[in-house]
């Protein structure tokens, strides 16, 4: 099994990726000492499909026979405050105490809302991630963030709390929704544009079978990405410089999210705008070469169809990005491409321009590219 070690603050902890990685759970949670209870957290419909297998699978050690389930909606629209006070409520009504360990099973909202109870509850306990998402294998899971949005935006509120273990099981993916599992192939791409030319002439290779979920394909793939995100954040774990390059779309990804109540967009469709919008700034400022534009948007519309941008006014957006979290004194700072495999991160773009740009993005929109 590929073992991908990172370090953190809080001290090293190891992403075990591998066909299967689910049926050795018990083995590895086993390693952890003096465990009091485990407290599962996931939601109904990721709990329907894995919650009895891996029940299974952790009743089978003796030291895991006291479990406990706690299914909360997984929608981002209740990733919210709210959310954690009735986890943390239940956490406690339970008995879990200082050697407990929470396990998150689930995708990135599980994730995110898991991380924070646990790095707020009894002022942390201890964490594990067990992610059954795209999104969540190759990027979430890994790296230590947590949180929670507010009205005003997306992961306002959360803490840098880094997981005693990660356990990524390809397999789990066969039952993501087609659409899910699209959007985390935006993700994947992003890796390549921003740190693994390999990776990127491989998925302009193999995203056809990438789509159809080929086993040794999505196996490279997904143990490739999570070893970028894995040296990335241990270079730089609180986001003070290098980690940057990981927002890369995101910064208006999460301004369309916010703008539409993340009722229109799931993570990463929303995420493959940004990127677009990123090249085509890129691509304005000198930055990135046409030929490589070209083949980062070709890429992207290559994974299938994006949400539209209709009712998305760029004035709404000023204000939302002017809050984001990676702003600096109300300046936005983009992450924009250099050339497939080099990004750079921390640059600050007149109105103007980004005006320009979400104006041609909007006409892409409405092209027959989609």
């Amino acid at each position: 099994m590929p073992i991908i070690r990172v370090r953190s603050d809080a001290g090293p902890y190891e992403v075990h990726v591998a066909a299967g990685a689910l049926g050795r759970t018990s083995t590895q949670l086993g390693r952890m000492r003096d465990v009091t209870g485990t407290y599962l957290l996931s939601s109904p419909r990721v709990w329907e499909s894995w919650g009895r297998p891996l029940s299974k699978v952790l009743r089978r050690g003796a030291r895991r026979a006291r479990l406990t389930t706690i299914l909360f909606d997984d929608a981002e629209a209740m990733k919210d405050l709210h959310t954690i006070e009735l986890i943390v409520r239940e956490l406690s009504r339970a008995g879990a105490d200082r050697r407990s360990v929470i396990v998150a099973v689930g995708g990135g909202v599980v994730g995110d809302v898991a991380g924070f109870a646990a790095a707020s509850y009894l002022r942390g306990v201890r964490l594990v991630h067990i992610p059954t998402t795209l999104v969540a294998q190759v990027d979430s899971a890994i790296g230590g963030k947590t949180g929670v949005n507010l009205p005003e935006g997306k992961n306002l509120v959360g803490a840098f709390y880094s997981p005693k273990m990660v356990i990524a099981d390809p397999n789990v993916l066969v039952t993501l929704p087609h659409r899910e599992y699209r959007s985390g192939l935006y993700e994947v791409i992003k890796y390549g544009v921003i740190a693994d030319p390999e990776l990127f002439q491989f998925l302009e290779r193999r995203m056809l079978a990438l789509l159809r979920r080929d086993a040794t394909v999505l196996a490279w793939v997904v143990a490739r990405c999570a070893r970028i995100k894995a040296e990335v954040v241990t270079r730089d774990e609180r986001e003070s410089g290098l980690r940057e390059i990981l927002n890369f779309g995101h910064t208006l990804g999460h301004g369309f999210e916010t703008a539409t109540g993340y009722k229109r967009f799931l993570h990463g469709e929303a995420v493959a705008w940004g990127m677009i919008a990123a090249t085509l700034f890129a691509l304005a400022t000198g930055r990135f070469s046409e030929s490589d534009a070209a083949r980062t948007i070709r890429l992207i519309a290559s994974v299938g169809p994006l949400p539209r941008l209709k009712g998305i006014r760029a004035a709404q957006l000023r204000l939302i990005l002017s809050g984001d979290k990676k702003s600096r004194g109300g300046k936005v700072r983009w992450v924009l491409p250099r050339r497939i495999g080099k990004v750079e991160w921390g640059v600050e773009l007149p109105w103007a321009l980004v005006a320009r740009g979400f104006a041609e993005l909007s006409g892409i929109a409405e092209s027959a590219l989609w």
